[in-house]
């Protein structure tokens, strides 16, 4: 990523464009070089997207493999190349099978492309590769989108131990109330240019609130993984249904 990076214009919407833009002023913000913020390898190896891909989505454009098997068909080999041993080596198939509970003909087919896997098959995959919940079958945008929210939330936890600088004195400064809160703030304390919660960022993206709220509710990472497999899985359905 160059210096020259610069945040998709307005033809490019939804979350990512949302993610990038934030992102990209942050790091304007703390002095971040652009090419830091969005370091490819790392966005490729975080979300299990192409490089050729990240810079496309970056750049506003379309781009991403639209076939779900075929999504996790390369990701599935991101994982054998870049997941190592500690010897520096590759697991075998004997290894993830083991490891993910399954034969090794199962591995085998999966790793082939044989056989289309299932959200049991992806769940157990990524709990052995110790990636999160959807890194196999995730849009190659909300992947993306998912890894630039991680990277802001380190920026803002950076920018949160920088020494604050205290701005001069300005006779048109909005007056502040009793408790410290600026005159025209909501009744909740949030500033008008919206939450600077991750959590309601997220939803306010999204529109998921509901299903948001009810996947936080659920006990342990395995219930989360089968659920965000099960909606990957019902979204390619539908979407096969509809072509």
């Amino acid at each position: 990523m160059t210096e020259d990076f610069s945040v998709p214009g307005p033809a490019a919407a939804g979350p990512l464009a949302a993610v990038v833009a934030r992102v990209a002023e942050l790091a304007d913000r703390l002095g971040v070089p652009r090419g830091e913020a969005f370091r490819l390898p790392r966005l490729s190896a975080e979300s299990g997207v192409p490089v050729a891909v990240v810079e496309e989505l970056l750049a506003g454009r379309p781009a991403g493999e639209a076939d779900l098997q075929a999504r996790f068909l390369q990701r599935f080999a991101l994982l054998r190349k870049t997941r190592l041993k500690p010897d520096g080596r590759r697991y075998t198939q004997q290894e993830i099978a083991d490891g993910a509970g399954m034969s090794r003909q199962q591995a085998g087919a999966l790793i082939n492309g044989d056989r289309r896997p299932t959200m049991e098959h992806c769940a157990a995959i990524q709990r052995f590769f110790k990636v999160h919940a959807g890194f196999l079958t995730a849009e190659d945008a909300d992947a993306l989108t998912g890894v630039l929210r991680r990277v802001e939330e380190e920026l803002r936890q950076r920018r949160t131990h920088q020494p604050e600088e205290r701005p001069p004195v300005d006779a048109a400064a909005p007056a502040i109330d009793a408790e410290g809160t600026p005159a025209g703030d909501n009744a909740d304390g949030a500033a008008a240019d919206g939450p600077d919660d991750p959590l309601q960022r997220l939803l306010q993206d999204h529109g998921v609130r509901g299903i948001a709220w009810r996947a936080a509710q659920l006990p342990t990472d395995k219930h989360r993984d089968t659920v965000t497999e099960w909606l990957d899985m019902l979204l390619e359905n539908v979407r096969r249904s509809e072509s």
